[in-house]
């Protein structure tokens, strides 16, 4: 079977990485792609924005699969153009995706159909969100804008100074566009946060697994926030009564909802949960994988990808098994000097062999020149994923092979899943 992978990033590379095990895989074809998709299959020179061009490519070259990666093709109705030109498509409509797309969207639906989450109020004037800031305790609010802002589109203001600022910012500097034209007030929530992702078709909700990332750049979650410097899972507080809770209370409500609303969600769903003293509540839905949880999440599927893809897009994946190892897993991340700020690119990278050694080295920012030297081309440049029986032992083979990896500037968290080890 021919596949069209679209995407660039770390979790393309892990996906590409995972479909390229399928015994059912003919060609695989990634789109841009980076300098480790190109070890498991051909990259493509077409940007994820180019929808044009990829379905033209699609339908030349008879892909037979198209799995769509990354949030914003998925919102901007990527999916929808290629099965509307007869393309065998995983990933959710755009009317679907408003999940992720919109968070006043998400929020009026889990309101609607009982989904616990945060109390938010909704606002596209600064002067009511910040009066209404001020109508709570200082520090107990999370200020969202209400679309896509590449992961960095959430502020949590400690005094009510913070508050108006971020509230300003966003709807009247608009410093993250039309994404932030309206803003979600939402409860500040307590607990320990979990990401948690299952295959949806329809009402069909596969296996659920867990994992846990880390966004902030500095040691003990301080500093900017990053697109992710890591994740471990399975996380030490996950319980079969949590899971089933978890299934229960917001997976299937979620599937269902969807479906109500004509809007039936097909590819992976990711909710974003904050384990509270009441229980779960949802934090966000993302319709899409998470980076960096992608790249533990494909080394702990055991079921074969792209037949997993395949049901899905072919609205069958209630005839399919999902499994998930439950065997700890640890992903590090490598991050250029400078980010998420600026930083520069094209520093020359060694190391990656010797680093293989010990676990999975998933590439992001990286691509090759013609004589094969490996270099930097972004902030988040690659990471490695190491397993064990327990979470210390993934922790110690992860860390072990990205000792062993070194560029220029090259910087790394010290603690990813360290508190999962702790007394």
């Amino acid at each position: 079977m021919k596949v069209l992978l679209v995407g660039s990033g770390g979790r393309e590379h892990a996906m590409a990485w995972k479909l390229a095990k399928s015994p059912k895989l003919s060609e695989l074809f990634i789109a841009p792609g980076n300098a480790g998709t190109a070890e498991v299959g051909t990259n493509v020179n077409i940007g994820v924005d180019d929808h044009d061009d990829l379905i033209a490519y699609a339908s030349e070259e008879k892909i037979e699969l198209v799995v769509v990666a990354p949030d914003q093709p998925i919102v901007d109705g990527l999916c929808d153009r290629l099965r509307s030109a007869g393309i065998t498509t995983f990933g959710p409509s755009a009317a679907a995706a408003r999940i992720e797309g919109s968070k006043i969207w998400s929020d009026d639906l889990m309101t609607k159909y009982g989904i616990p989450t945060a109390e938010s109020e909704a606002f596209t004037s600064s002067g009511s969100a910040m009066e209404y800031g001020r109508s709570k305790p200082e520090g107990s609010l999370v200020v969202k804008a209400d679309g896509l802002a590449a992961g960095k589109g959430v502020i949590l203001p400690d005094t009510y100074a913070d508050l108006d600022s971020a509230i300003t910012g966003m709807l009247d500097d608009a410093v993250f566009g039309e994404s932030s034209s309206s803003i979600l007030l939402a409860e500040r929530m307590s607990g320990p946060e979990v990401s948690v992702f299952a295959f949806v078709d329809g009402e069909h909700v596969s296996a659920e697994i867990p994992s846990c990332d880390y966004k902030r750049i500095g040691e003990g979650d301080v500093g900017l926030n990053t697109g992710g410097m890591g994740a471990y899972g399975p996380p030490e507080f996950w319980t079969a009564e949590l899971a089933a809770k978890v299934r229960r209370e917001i997976l299937e409500p979620a599937a269902t909802a969807l479906v109500k609303e004509n809007s039936s969600f097909s590819g992976v769903i990711y909710a974003g949960l904050m384990i509270t003293e009441s229980g779960p509540r949802v934090i966000e839905f993302n319709c899409r994988f998470g980076d960096p949880e992608a790249q533990i999440l494909m080394p702990m599927l055991e079921s074969d990808m792209l037949e997993i893809c395949l049901a899905v897009a072919e609205n069958r994946l209630d005839n399919e098994t999902v499994q998930w190892s439950s065997d700890p897993h640890t992903f590090v991340v490598a991050v250029s000097d400078g980010y998420p700020g600026s930083y520069p690119t094209g520093v020359e990278i060694e190391g990656i062999c010797a680093a293989a050694d010990h676990g999975v080295v998933f590439h992001a920012g990286t691509k090759r020149y013609e004589n094969g030297v490996l270099i930097t081309s972004g902030g988040r440049v690659l990471g490695v994923v190491g397993t064990g029986k327990t979470i210390q032992e993934s922790r110690k083979t992860a860390y072990a092979g990205i000792d062993e990896i070194s560029f220029e500037g090259m910087r790394f968290r010290t603690d990813i899943a360290e508190r999962a080890i702790q007394d």
